[in-house]
């Protein structure tokens, strides 16, 4: 069973925790009709997700064994078949065709708009895996846009608005991951080589500099955010304090980048690192005392 979570990457839909944030947002957490839509969010876009790393995974098993720490991923080690791989596929997307026409029968209301971001993703994802994750900057920015659709996703299934800062504000942390793990590849290359085509468009002095601007433009858009009307009619003028949590996460996130070079895989932090998990934890307790006892 290990080796088929390991295909799946279960580890990796904490991204898609990114769907239940309109919800979180709004103020209607204990809803529970929304939060069902939320939840139903979740799972259709994990196993388009799950989906989309197969294929990946299938596409770059000669590169993925010679990476340090790809090579024990189940289908470049051999643990799993390329036969039964795509058999895992092909019953990914029809269970994710059947989830989002079952959601929309139990709902009774369309879903197309949803519909339509769960297929906007796998397409771009399908042109990433076979040629934009070569294209150096283009690259990071899909990863970027991946999490933007994400949230659009939470969005359009609850029915709730998201404002644009936070959709800009999503998009530009996303980027400040996806460089944080092109630098963290760049690190290892000086070891064991290059294992990404994108890799010759980067260099670590481009990366930390691309870094830099990335964290100071996420906590402008985060303090534009908490400082736009929108945000201080809905909770409380108090929630411009919450930026001292972001911006302990983001100076602990370019400790762990700059200093320790451990973010190839930004993921892994919020499994590890003690720090930024508290940081998490009360900056989410912050906006749960400003939206629900905001009195």
């Amino acid at each position: 069973m290990k080796k088929y979570l390991k295909l799946l990457r279960v580890e990796q839909w904490v991204k898609n925790l990114f769907v239940f944030v309109p919800l979180f947002f709004s103020g209607n957490i204990t809803n529970v009709d929304l939060l069902s839509k939320s939840v139903f969010a979740f799972i259709i876009f994990s196993l388009a997700a799950s989906s989309v790393y197969i294929l990946n995974d299938y596409n770059d098993i000669e590169a993925d064994s010679k990476h340090p720490e790809k090579r024990r991923r189940p289908l470049a080690s051999g643990a799993i078949s390329k036969p039964k791989a795509l058999g895992i596929l092909a019953g990914l997307v029809i269970v994710d065709i059947a989830l989002v026409c079952l959601a929309q029968l139990y709902f009774h209301e369309p879903l197309w708009k949803f519909a339509t971001i769960i297929g906007l993703y796998v397409v771009i994802n399908i042109a990433y895996t076979f040629k934009l994750k070569h294209v150096p900057i283009i690259d990071i920015f899909i990863i970027a846009l991946g999490f933007v659709l994400r949230v659009l996703a939470g969005g359009y299934i609850t029915g709730i608005s998201i404002s644009q800062w936070a959709i800009l504000l999503t998009f530009v942390l996303a980027l400040v991951l996806a460089i944080g793990k092109r630098r963290g590849e760049l690190i290892n290359a000086q070891v064991s080589g290059k294992t990404r085509k994108a890799l010759d468009g980067y260099n670590v002095q481009f990366a930390d500099i691309a870094l830099s601007i990335s964290v100071t433009l996420a906590i402008v858009c985060y303090l534009m955010f908490t400082l736009s009307p929108e945000v201080q009619g809905r909770f409380h003028q108090r929630v411009f304090y919450t930026v001292i949590f972001v911006v302990f996460a983001f100076l602990r996130y370019l400790q762990q980048t700059l200093v320790y070079n451990r973010t190839e895989s930004p993921t892994k932090i919020v499994y590890r690192d003690r720090y930024i998990q508290v940081t998490l934890v009360l900056w989410v307790a912050a906006f749960l005392i400003q939206i629900y006892f905001k009195k």
